[in-house]
């Protein structure tokens, strides 16, 4: 018969297991979207984890696939959080896939960018323009210009994200259609723009192109410029970003709080976490431009264009782009090869 002492000792053991097994459990928060190799989210999900105690697994979607999954487990839901460009964010909360949480800092974020009832919130943007590989450009000029991009020199040597199920490319998209005189209610500049720079054979993946670029095998992406920067200033590769001189768009990310998140209490410290001070700041030495501004330090700041080169990025109607959007998608899929 087994002594009293070790029958307590045993018990004291697998109570013990199960509750670190539980705490590890709980200590998780599930983020659709988090890629580290964009926007610097892996220095983020660390920082998370160092200061919360919250794992947050990196997560290689984008805004399309993510929404996209988001909605084929509605009924049971995996992802915690969620991260998404503005559109996507604005579509979420439409078709139930959000839950309304304010979090920490919620004052501090501008009406225009932000749901009343906190189903979206922006918590960086960035500016659209062309990254630039200047020692892949086999000795050509860097464009300057949308209409550059349609130059036969540039054959093969210019790239940009789905534009039917990335954010990034639906906002280069955007981007191209309103520099060119188009508007949110007629993307026929954009479509002909794009059919135009299929001539030049462009490469066109679904996600992240970051690696990409830095190694030469897309010279030009359509990408933002917080990208372009850390190629240059982190990686201390040979990059350029540009603004085109026709102009270009500025576009929020938001993050939400899926509806039925499974751990909903460490969901909402993630969401604390990426509007505090130390994450607002993390994005802002990523080179995003912080939704709390006064994140900017004069630091980082010095690593953007001048400011004259920004009078150039102009913001719409996020909510018009959002509504358009599936429109726009399908017609690129249909009329542009």
């Amino acid at each position: 018969m087994t002594h009293p002492l070790i029958r307590a000792a045993r018990r004291l053991v697998a109570g013990t297991a199960m509750c670190l097994a539980s705490t590890a459990f709980a200590q998780t928060a599930i983020c659709y979207n988090c890629p580290p190799e964009w926007a610097d989210w892996g220095t983020q999900l660390h920082a998370i984890q160092q200061r919360t105690g919250i794992t947050v697994p990196p997560d290689n979607k984008n805004s399309g696939q993510s929404l996209a999954q988001l909605t084929a487990e509605k009924a049971h839901p995996v992802a915690d959080v969620t991260y998404l460009g503005v559109t996507f964010g604005i579509e979420a909360q439409k078709t139930g896939l959000s839950a309304p949480y304010q979090p920490a800092h919620w004052n501090e974020i501008p009406s225009g960018l932000k749901d009343p009832q906190g189903h979206w919130f922006a918590i960086h943007s960035g500016t659209l323009g062309f990254m630039v590989n200047t020692a892949a450009l086999q000795g050509k000029p860097v464009p300057r210009s949308w209409a550059d991009l349609l130059k036969p020199e540039y054959k093969g040597m210019i790239g940009y994200l789905d534009p039917a199920s990335a954010f990034v490319g639906y906002a280069g998209a955007v981007a191209a259609n309103l520099a060119l005189g188009g508007t949110l209610d007629d993307f026929g500049p954009a479509l002909r723009y794009f059919k135009a720079l299929q001539k030049n054979e462009p490469i066109v993946p679904k996600q992240t192109a970051y690696a990409r670029v830095l190694s030469g095998e897309i010279p030009i992406l359509l990408d933002y410029d917080f990208n372009a920067y850390r190629a240059k200033y982190k990686d201390k590769a040979q990059v350029t970003f540009v603004i085109p001189q026709e102009g270009t768009v500025m576009v929020p990310y938001v993050m939400s709080l899926v509806a039925g998140a499974p751990h909903p209490a460490e969901a909402r410290k993630v969401l604390d976490f990426v509007l505090s001070d130390e994450g607002q700041s993390i994005w802002a030495h990523a080179f995003l431009r912080p939704v709390r501004t006064s994140a900017l330090s004069p630091e980082a700041q010095s690593h953007f264009l001048p400011a004259s080169e920004y009078a150039r990025a102009k913001s719409v109607d996020y909510g018009r782009m959002a509504a358009v959007q599936k429109a726009f998608s399908e017609r690129y899929l249909r009329e542009v090869p």
